[in-house]
């Protein structure tokens, strides 16, 4: 073999050897770039399942809404004071720093500021033992279908105002069933813990239904049929409980009372238990008979009003009225706006008139990311204003469990008497 073909056999060995090495670099790029895609791949969707299991999907159509808030310049001046009061003395958490909460307090100590932070610390002691904060988390009343059967009760629409409207039919109640399924002690949990997730919820949704600040309540007792049957010293145990609760914790909350199918029995013990009332709570207070229930449709629409007080209501797709819980605060777009962490509030303030000590605030809740320009929010409006009436969150307002504070002490009065 000459040396040419010599040469020419080793360049091909060469050349095969050089493709077979290529060949194989080739595939192990392949190999090593299919991984890496898999492993990206793979990354993304486990970054995408950690974000999707640690953020909730926020939807963003919800339109902004406004809402009118009308305050008394010198109510203003002193819940001003009150709160900077109160500040001085370390008595303020962030979450209890909301207009509506510090002027009620005011008003159940006459704006006598030094026994309104007497009870306001009285308020907050008591939330840290009682556990309160916590209570919508830590506390379950598996027994409420049972309870409701035996002391019906609950909240159903709102009065013409825009007011929840609170319902009992104490004629019907049966504490002595009632204890059978439930303690006192477990039921005052409920209670606390439905004030506290009415404060949450009601009063915020019926104020953006009404668009106007709603933070009080308007409430029913239908007497029908009470009697000696409905009373127990376990029952008024109960109420006692629930008025020490309401009136020392959750002050003023209550707009107006309506004692209904009261019959010559209970305007007697009525009569008696005023002797006791303050003046204030009286006012409040209409007992009708039950020729006189169309009263009630001065002040509450018809459709939001039970059959069973003289309204169209049945809410027989839910089980009846005091079992479906109907109100603003079952609408889905009103809640979002309530439950919104990433609400933005502007104040606008107005004066409606020189002569008026008023002043009329427009409060607009939107969502962040909307397309609604919020540059208008001004130094000390609401989104800057820790005492804003609506807070930094939208939070605080109405109490749901059963008797308001004027309410449970006229009972309790009514106990005594009987």
């Amino acid at each position: 073999m000459s040396t040419l073909e010599g040469q020419s056999s080793c360049d091909e060995i060469k050349e095969r050897r050089s493709d077979v090495e290529n060949s194989e670099d080739e595939r192990r790029r392949t190999r090593i770039g299919a991984l890496k895609k898999k492993a990206l791949t793979a990354s993304n969707k486990f970054t995408h399942s950690l974000k999707k299991r640690g953020k909730r999907k926020i939807d963003y159509r919800v339109p902004p809404v406004s809402i009118e808030d009308i305050r008394d310049e010198e109510e203003e001046r002193a819940v001003t004071e009150f709160r900077h009061k109160l500040i001085a003395q370390d008595s303020l958490p962030p979450k209890h720093d909301e207009y509506q909460a510090l002027l009620r307090f005011l008003k159940a100590r006459e704006f006598n500021i030094d026994k309104a932070v007497q009870m306001w610390e009285d308020m907050l002691q008591w939330r840290k033992e009682y556990g309160t904060d916590s209570i919508l988390e830590d506390f379950e009343f598996e027994e409420l279908e049972d309870v409701l059967q035996y002391y019906p009760q609950g909240y159903h629409g709102v009065d013409k105002e825009g007011r929840p409207v609170y319902i009992e039919r104490l004629g019907k109640a049966h504490p002595n069933k009632l204890m059978r399924i439930t303690t006192v002690d477990r039921y005052l949990k409920y209670h606390v813990q439905e004030f506290e997730k009415a404060l949450r919820e009601k009063f915020p949704a019926c104020s953006i239904a009404a668009k106007r600040r709603i933070s009080s309540t308007t409430t029913i007792l239908d007497v029908q049929g009470l009697g000696i049957k409905n009373f127990s010293k376990t029952a008024a145990d109960l109420v006692a409980g629930m008025a020490k609760i309401d009136s020392n914790y959750y002050p003023e909350t209550l707009n107006q009372m309506f004692v209904v199918n009261a019959g010559s029995g209970f305007k007697m013990l009525y009569a008696t238990a005023k002797k006791f009332l303050d003046p204030k709570t009286i006012a409040k207070i209409q007992v009708l008979e039950p020729k006189s229930l169309s009263k009630l449709l001065e002040t509450i629409d018809s459709s939001q009003l039970p059959d069973f007080l003289g309204g169209s209501c049945t809410c027989s797709a839910e089980g009846g009225c005091l079992r479906s819980n109907k109100g603003p605060w079952n609408d889905p777009d009103i809640m979002k706006l309530v439950h919104y962490e990433e609400a933005v509030i502007v104040r606008q303030p107005t004066r409606i008139s020189d002569k008026e000590q008023n002043m009329s605030s427009y409060i607009r809740i939107q969502p962040k990311g909307t397309s609604s320009d919020i540059s208008t929010a001004e130094s000390g409006s609401d989104g800057d204003d820790p005492s804003s009436p609506l807070g930094a969150k939208f939070s605080g307002f109405t109490p749901l469990a059963p008797v308001h504070e004027e309410v449970s002490s006229t009972i309790a009065m009514l106990c005594v008497v009987s």
